[in-house]
């Protein structure tokens, strides 16, 4: 149906998730429609968030300005991101009715990690704006969350440069 915007999932421990999703805002944004933008578990200077802030009819939300990898926080750093993650996830809730599309990079990562509460995101995504299509990425998806889901794409690696202890390139993994 024209005007119910959909789910959109790209999760799996394939390298892509964000790529596909900033590919589909970039495509959003360029036939006219209005984006908004967050990333759960980055900081503001991810090499897409760069280029995307130059973009007419995309909104980047500002994130945490320092976000350590999980493994590497105590528990009172867990409980702090986890705390403004979901205000973050409140705000998004009361700031995306003008917005055509969502994007919530890395959300179903802090929700396996704990970081985001997976009651507050799946009634969002119940009782989301009529017409608001949602992308959502992050290596794993709950069946609660596939569920709801439109449009499902799972990356699978099947062979990556880190496996031979190559690290992460700017620009090309991050």
């Amino acid at each position: 149906m024209v005007g119910t915007g959909r789910i959109h999932v790209y999760y799996g421990d394939g390298k892509g998730k964000t790529t596909a999703a900033v590919g589909q805002v970039v495509r959003a944004a360029g036939s006219g429609l209005k984006v908004l933008l967050f990333q759960f578990l980055k900081n503001n200077t991810s090499g897409e968030r760069v280029i995307l802030e130059q973009i007419p009819n995309i909104t980047c939300l500002p994130g945490r300005e320092r976000v350590k990898f999980y493994n590497q926080m105590n528990s009172t750093e867990k409980a702090e991101l986890r705390h403004y993650n979901n205000k973050a996830l409140d705000e998004i809730v009361k700031f995306c009715t003008p917005f055509d599309v969502l994007l919530m990079d890395e959300a179903l990562c802090a929700v396996k990690l704990g970081l985001l509460n997976e009651e507050k995101l799946l009634s969002f995504l119940q009782h989301k704006p009529r017409g608001l299509e949602i992308i959502l990425t992050g290596h794993e998806v709950s069946e609660r969350v596939l569920e709801l889901a439109d449009y499902a794409t799972e990356m699978n690696k099947i062979k990556h440069p880190y496996d031979k202890g190559i690290i992460a390139r700017e620009g090309i993994e991050y």
